[in-house]
């Protein structure tokens, strides 16, 4: 969810809704050649920086940036999006880095998400925003994928002026670190909850914004 403007009406508030959706993303990544940066999230770099590679998830891949950073530390990775455009991109990124052997794909969404008695070590989403308040049970089903000693790391957009131009929609679903806490079930521990300011670079010039963190620990 990035780079939408506001339209007037009922007919523009319907297409920033239509962005919460596979077809529109997979328009999206259907297009230019790559939408996203490629670098890894910073949240991620420091949370897997405290971890000893094994097995990890991320939902709300993309174009697969975080999962080629992951693969290329050491990490067994698994992909996963609702996107298949955005999937079938993110596996030509990992097999141009030399990675492809150490990642698997997983086409799902994320509202509806269901681990399938898969557990991994890490659990990541970044930047991955459900309407109408959902990202607490996002979180909810992320965590009964997140193996005994395991993290559960997830980033988002905290509410702020550097979103303006987003629809009202896109700025609902948008959250703070605490208001994901009533989705973590009682067997993990939050080790992280807090906003982290970050600078975006826009077209008129960077401009400083707050992610969202919760970092929890299955124990």
């Amino acid at each position: 969810m990035a780079g939408h403007h506001e339209h007037g009406g009922t007919q523009g508030e319907q297409a920033a809704k239509d962005m919460f959706e596979p077809a529109a993303w997979d328009e999206r990544y259907a297009g230019q050649d790559r939408f996203w940066s490629g670098e890894p999230n910073p949240q991620l770099v420091v949370a897997a920086a405290e971890h000893a590679p094994g097995t990890a998830l991320d939902v709300g891949c993309g174009e697969g940036g975080d999962v080629v950073w992951l693969a290329g530390q050491g990490w067994r990775v698994t992909g996963a999006d609702f996107s298949a455009e955005g999937l079938a991109r993110a596996a030509r990124h990992a097999e141009r880095a030399g990675v492809a052997d150490r990642v698997d794909w997983w086409q799902v969404d994320a509202r509806t998400f269901d681990a399938e008695g898969r557990s991994y070590d890490l659990v990541t989403s970044h930047y991955l925003h459900a309407p109408d308040g959902g990202m607490v049970e996002v979180v909810r089903r992320l965590a009964t994928a997140v193996a005994p000693g395991g993290l559960l790391l997830v980033v988002g957009h905290a509410p702020s002026h550097a979103f303006t131009q987003h629809s009202e929609s896109h700025r609902k679903a948008m959250f703070l670190a605490e208001e994901l806490l009533p989705g973590l079930p009682d067997d993990f521990e939050p080790v992280t909850v807090e906003q982290r300011l970050r600078t975006l670079k826009r077209d008129t010039g960077p401009v400083e914004a707050e992610d969202s963190v919760l970092l929890a620990r299955r124990v």
